[in-house]
Formats: C-alpha cells, structure tokens, sequence
C-alpha cells in the first residue's frame, strides 16, 4: 500500500510539536503541506516553532504556508501560560530558521490546490482551531468532498471545559469555524476529544522515561515542555484536576490515530455540532445521540485508545 498523505494544520505550541514529530517520524505517511494558524500563539510564532520542528527533524522540504492570523471574527487567543510567550516553551533558539522559508502561498490556497491535486487521496490532520478548514471549504465548496478524511483534535463529548466553562481550546477559539466544519464536511471525520485525551493521561514516571531518552528530539522536547510541566504542576495548573494526574500532550492522540487507526479500541458515531450562543456553552460540542438534529453525515468519536501501542509510538518517534 502507499504512503497516507496528509496536511497538517497546526498553531504550534509545544504539543503540535511533539504530533509533528510523531508524524515525521511514520514511515507510513507522506506530509504534503503544513499550514499555519493562530491559536496558542501567534500566527508568526506558530511559523517560527513549525520550522524549528522541521529543521529538527531534517524536513525542511516540507512546505509550510502562513495562514489566518485571528477568528473569522477577529479574535485571538492565545494560551501563554501553558506554551509560553513564544510557543515553544519560552527556549528560544538562535540558529532557527527565519520566516523567509515559508512559503508565499496562503495556507488556505495551498488546501484547496493540494486537495484538487490528489483528490480522494489526502487526509486533513487539524490539531488548531479550525479557521483556515472553514475558510476552505466557504473559498471552495467542494473542498470537503475532495478530502480523503478528516481527523479533528478539538471539541468535548461530556461538556468538560478547559477555556470556557463547557468548551475545549480549539472549538473556543473560533467558534464560528468549528460550526462550519461540522456542518460542511462530509468526507469520514474522526475526532479526538479533551475528554479522550483526558482519559488516557500519561504517567509522569513515563514522561520522565520518555523525555530522558538519548537523543535529539527527546531533549529538544524535555526543554520545551519544562515551562508546560511546570505550569502542571503549579498551584495555578493544580486547579485543574487533569493535571495532577500525569503529562497530557493533545495534539498527539489525533495525531497518533492517523498513523496508526489500530490505536483506537473503541469510538461511536453521531451527528455533531456546536453551540454558538450559550452564556456558559458557547463553543460546547453538541453530540446528537437522539438523532434529533436529523444530521446526515455523522462523525466518529474516539472512545479508547491501546495505551500500550501509544506509549510505543511515542518512545519510537523520540529514538
């Protein structure tokens, strides 16, 4: 069989960094494009950290492109206190490559040429709020039928918050585009939930295995995630139950499905959309167990994930 191909959309804090890796690490995949937006940071901080990954992992072939700078509606969001100022963990490095590597080409372009290029054949990987998805697919309404698949980190299936009351990061941050992609998309969509990462937290006595490993990657990443363990293990991120538990990296459960769909034991499929409007709710995934919405095309929600198998890849992609 060949190669998966995919496109990765990112707003690269330090856990796309470590997705990236994973997935340059897969010799199962081939990674057309890398497109950029804001979310945890800036959009030219998220070009920055794309590029320190890639130069890392000696693919700087890969292209990257430059995309939205804010919601659809102008809003930016950023989550400094886990990422830090920069993304990356507040480690900067002197020797990263200059934006002048990315390319001229908007990222929403570059989508749509891409999926026109190898229609059927190419899986969107989204581990970002979903601004440059939805931008496509209103830029070229037959985007999302040209798609292969899509795989979504983002949204939540038990109303478990982590930016407002009742909403996960990359569904709160553009709230509008998470409801277009719902609504639009129509190639099989698989989603990664906060409350599945959130089931299956790693052990810190794993992290520190993970992150002591004798290579490159793995200490480039022990570097960026010190400011991420640090803000885990704070009074402030104490707050938050999932921390205290273990080391959660979200983007690479999504990312990790893609390479490997064995690594999902069990998901169910529903309709699914968005809450826009609610005081408390707003930016909520809507799980439509009742069928009441009537909603034709249904998305696959993961439920569990091989632990074991997981904890392998990681180990492997760092070596």
């Amino acid at each position: 069989m060949g190669k998966k191909l995919l496109i990765l959309d990112v707003d690269a804090g330090v856990d796309d960094a470590q997705a990236m890796i994973l997935a340059f690490a897969a010799p199962n995949v081939e990674i057309l494009g890398i497109s950029c937006t804001q979310g945890n940071i800036s959009i030219e901080n998220v070009c920055r950290n794309v590029l320190r990954v890639l130069k890392l992992c000696n693919r700087m072939e890969i292209p990257v492109y430059r995309g939205s700078a804010t919601s659809l509606l102008g809003v930016a969001n950023y989550d400094t206190a886990y990422h830090g100022q920069d993304g990356m963990g507040d480690v900067p490095d002197p020797d990263a490559p200059g934006l002048e590597h990315i390319q001229s080409e908007h990222a929403v372009n570059a989508m749509i040429r891409i999926a026109n290029e190898h229609s059927g054949q190419v899986s969107l990987v989204a581990l970002a709020p979903l601004t440059n998805i939805a931008l496509a697919a209103k830029m070229d309404p037959s985007f999302p039928t040209k798609l292969k698949s899509l795989y979504i980190m983002g949204g939540n299936m038990e109303a478990k918050g982590n930016m407002n009351v009742c909403s996960e990061f990359n569904f709160y941050t553009d709230v509008e585009a998470a409801s277009i992609v719902l609504s639009h998309f129509t190639c099989p969509t698989y989603i990664a939930t906060w409350e599945y990462c959130l089931r299956h937290v790693l052990s810190w006595d794993f992290y520190d295995k993970l992150m002591n490993q004798d290579s490159e990657k793995a200490q480039f990443l022990k570097k960026i995630f010190e400011h991420s363990v640090k803000f885990s293990r704070s009074d402030e991120g104490s707050k938050q139950l999932y921390f205290r538990s273990g080391f959660l990296s979200c983007d690479s459960y999504a990312m990790a499905a893609v390479i490997d769909d064995s690594m999902v034991t069990e998901s169910i499929q529903y309709g699914v959309t968005v809450e826009m409007n609610g005081s408390l709710t707003r930016g909520m995934m809507v799980v439509d167990t009742l069928d009441a919405l009537k909603l034709k095309h249904k998305a696959v929600i993961f439920l569990k994930c091989d632990m074991e198998k997981y904890k392998q890849l990681l180990t492997n992609a760092l070596e």
